[in-house]
């Protein structure tokens, strides 16, 4: 079963990609989600109380990353 997220007032794409993926890229995800919400794909800023399907991403694993890079 796939996720939710309810939005609140002002809510926009990148700023919920950019919440709710911290270790994939954050806003990066943004095509995601629109992906999984066709209905809503013109909406720019969302109202309060709009449920949003939330696909699961896979965290890439990259090998000898330098330590800063690390998450």
């Amino acid at each position: 079963m796939m996720a939710t997220y309810r939005t609140r007032q002002g809510d926009t794409w990148d700023l919920i990609a950019y919440n709710l993926y911290p270790r994939v890229g954050r806003e990066m995800c943004m095509g995601r989600l629109l992906e999984a919400n066709p209905d809503h794909r013109e909406v720019i800023i969302f109202g309060a109380g709009v449920i949003l399907a939330v696909p699961e991403i896979d965290i890439p694993v990259v090998a000898n990353l330098p330590p800063w890079k690390r998450r």
